[in-house]
């Protein structure tokens, strides 16, 4: 079996680190980690604003982890972490099309 590098983006970082709690740090961590093993059959393919990026559930349903997949170099890029919190400007959903509005998740 394949093993993927998971790199972690900056503003993933920044995210984890502003969560609290050490205990669901630890899970979403431990989450992290699992993507080493065939991340393309973990999560769900996102659509529209998101097109190309992958979502994982974390921590009993209320956490993502917005991914994207780099076939050739072999890794698996974590570009956002946070609460799905539906119709809030804090929703882990909404944070990330701003961000690739803005232009600062296009990484190709």
């Amino acid at each position: 079996m394949k093993q993927w590098t998971v790199r972690i983006m900056p503003i993933a970082e920044q995210q984890l680190k502003l969560i609290s709690d050490r205990r669901i740090q630890k899970v979403l961590r431990g989450r992290l980690r699992r993507l080493e093993y065939e991340p393309e059959k973990q999560g769900k393919p996102l659509g529209e604003d998101l097109e190309g990026y992958r979502s994982i559930r974390a921590v009993g349903q209320r956490y993502r982890i917005i991914y994207k997949i780099e076939e050739e170099q072999v890794v698996v890029l974590v570009v956002m972490v946070g609460i799905r919190k539906q119709g809030d400007k804090k929703d882990v959903y909404t944070q990330a099309i701003r961000l690739i509005r803005l232009g600062l998740l296009d990484l190709e």
